[in-house]
Parts: structure tokens; C-alpha cells; sequence
């Protein structure tokens, strides 16, 4: 089993918002404390209300940090503030949009001690929602027919192109199924006006649906590769229960998308299976997903294993997962105290004296 045992590094995570639509944060730290590691972990949140930040035994500080957008400056600003606090030696960033920000500040982040094992930018462009179905075709990757919409009077146009019902997908969030072309028009507006333009139309697969969580090695190789089939779909198409499956036309499927990118890190494949039994691959996320903790449940941690590669290690081995692991979320009330809202509502942080393990 993978062991973290250096209690003098510390690591920052970030995503600790749990519930419907949970961030991937607090499930990194728990793998990563499975792992062991009795050193110091800093949840870096976006928001007073993340309710991992009021969880006992997940992180011993927690650090507000400016939105992605607002630019490298004030995120490097932010983040000297914190290490005139504490020491960081690795951060593993589990969101979307602030994972381009990390990738081009590698240097910078290097340059104060602190570690990071990600993509590179031409790695993570490629992935893009907006560029998958241009790079993977030629590559004998099945994608999904997929429009770029600028307007939504194309929708229109393409109907003698795909049938409904479709897919109507944000640029770097949220997906809806539309069943006329009003209410995919509707969907169009409103992704829009929260992600811009170009909107994506996808067709829809009908078949079986799996989740792949992988480290790459960078090079086109897997260091980690734990499947899934989803067996608890919110109405929001995530995963509230899934099981370990043993697939090995899925697992090579898989490996020829991380071979194609020679992708860097963490991310998560999201794949259907047709009734023909071809594959197709939907998406591509460039972190790790929420349900991160089936892969070390089924005894592959790649969360620690990530923190290792990051730190420079050259010989880290995951074994083979177990296949008919079951995971189910949780949901439960958290008890805190408004004091500590406070504190990180007008200070920006909180900083735990003790944390219980």
C-alpha cells in the first residue's frame, strides 16, 4: 500500500465544497490522509460557504483565494500572503478553471518551493470540449457528432444534421438534455450568458455509461487507472454510486486517449458504450473527479501517489485495482460554529490549532 510517510511537507488542496454537485477536494485529502500522512494540509477555497472548509479532520488551515479570473497577480499576491504563513511544498488543484492559471505559473510556483504535477498547456487545450471533436477522430477515437454554435438560430439549421434529443453543453461547465429545438435554444441563452461562446450541440449515445480516473505519466503512459460504471445518477448526471468494473476493451480505449494527449496528471475520462460496443469518449477533465476515493478503496490512491510524482519521485507503483468496489455518497449535516464562518468571511482564513484524525 502507498504510504505517505514525511510529516514535514505540507500540501494544499483545493475544491472543498461537498453536497449535490461536489468539488473533488475533500475527497484528495482523505485518500492522501489514508495514505498516512501526518503532515500539514491547506484547503484553499473560493468561497466562505465550501462546507468542507467546517469538516473536522480534513484540513488543518483553510485560505480564500481570488477567482481565477481576476489574474496571475493578485493569485500570486494571494498566495505569498499564505506562504509568509506556511510553508507549501505541493498543491493539487482539483477545478477547471483554475487549473490553467497553475499550469502557466509552474515556474513562479517552483520558484517558492511549491510542487505540481499537471498537463502541459498545449495537453490541456486539446482536451478542450470545444477542440475533441477535431483532435481525436484522425486518431481513431470516436467522438460524438458535435456542433460549435455561435447563434442560436443554427440550431435550426442542423436538423437535417442530428436528431433530438441533443446535448447542449457550456464551454467549461454545466450540460443539458434538450428535447425541441425551444428548449435547446433556451439552454443555448442561458449557457451563454454564464460561459460564452461557442456553445456545443452533442449527440446522444445511447448505451452504458463509465468513468475512467487515470494519472498519466506524461509520456502516453498510465501510472493509475481505476473504471467505473455509474450506478446512481442524479438528476444533475452525476454520480452518487458507481462500481469498479474489469473491462479490458475499455481499459484500452482509455489508454489510447492518454496516448494520443501524453497526458501529465490526474484527469477523468467519461466514455459510452454503444449497443454496437463502440466507445465513445464525451469528455475529458483535467483533474480528479469526486469520486476519486473508489480508486483507493479499490487499491490504487492515486491522489497520494500524485503528491509523490510531484515532489520529484521516479518510482512510484500503484497495483492493480479490485474490480467490484462499490461506492455510494453520503450525504450528512455538518455542525460547526458561526464563529468560524465569520473568520473566514471577513479574515479570509481559518487556521486549526488541532485537527482530529
Amino acid at each position: 500500500m502507498l504510504k505517505l510517510t514525511n510529516p514535514n511537507i505540507t500540501i494544499a488542496v483545493s475544491g472543498l465544497k461537498t453536497g449535490d454537485n461536489p468539488q473533488p477536494g475533500v475527497p484528495v485529502i482523505r485518500s492522501i490522509r489514508a495514505a498516512g500522512f501526518k503532515g500539514k494540509v491547506i484547503g484553499l477555497v473560493y468561497d466562505a460557504m465550501e462546507s468542507g472548509i467546517y469538516l473536522e479532520g480534513i484540513a488543518d488551515e483553510v485560505y480564500q483565494m481570488p477567482y481565477p479570473s481576476t489574474g496571475a497577480e493578485s493569485f500570486i499576491a494571494r498566495l505569498d500572503y499564505i506562504l509568509s504563513k506556511s510553508k507549501i511544498d505541493v498543491i493539487i488543484p482539483t477545478l477547471d478553471s483554475e487549473i490553467p492559471l497553475y499550469i502557466r505559473l509552474e515556474k513562479e510556483l517552483l520558484e517558492r518551493g511549491i510542487h505540481t504535477y499537471l498537463p502541459t498547456e498545449e495537453q490541456f487545450n486539446l482536451r478542450d470540449k470545444i477542440k475533441l471533436s477535431q483532435f481525436f477522430p484522425p486518431k481513431g477515437i470516436d467522438i460524438p457528432k458535435t456542433h460549435l454554435l455561435q447563434s442560436a438560430d443554427q440550431i435550426v439549421k442542423l436538423l437535417d444534421e442530428i436528431s433530438f434529443p441533443v446535448i447542449i453543453k457550456g464551454r467549461l461547465y454545466e450540460a443539458y438534455k434538450a428535447y425541441t429545438v425551444a428548449e435547446a435554444q433556451k439552454y443555448f441563452y442561458e449557457l451563454q450568458a454564464k460561459w460564452g461562446l461557442p456553445i456545443i450541440m452533442q449527440e446522444i449515445i445511447e448505451g452504458d455509461e463509465f468513468n475512467v480516473v487515470i494519472v498519466g505519466d506524461g509520456k502516453g503512459g498510465c501510472l493509475g487507472m481505476v473504471p467505473q460504471r455509474k450506478l446512481v445518477i442524479t438528476d444533475k448526471g452525476k454520480g452518487f454510486g458507481g462500481v469498479v468494473v474489469k473491462n479490458p476493451g475499455l481499459e484500452s480505449y482509455a489508454r489510447k486517449v492518454i496516448e494520443a494527449l501524453s497526458w501529465r496528471g490526474p484527469c477523468e475520462l467519461e466514455i459510452m458504450k454503444d449497443a454496437e460496443g463502440v466507445f465513445y469518449l464525451i469528455e475529458i477533465n483535467p483533474r480528479f473527479p469526486a469520486w476519486v476515493r473508489l480508486a483507493e478503496g479499490s487499491g490504487q490512491n492515486q491522489p497520494a501517489a500524485t503528491v509523490l510524482l510531484a515532489l520529484g519521485e521516479k518510482d512510484v507503483e500503484l497495483p492493480p485495482f479490485k474490480p467490484g468496489t462499490l461506492f455510494i455518497r453520503h450525504a450528512e449535516d455538518i455542525m460547526s460554529d458561526i464563529s468560524l464562518l465569520g473568520e473566514i468571511s471577513v479574515n479570509g482564513e481559518l487556521i486549526r490549532h488541532e485537527v482530529k484524525q
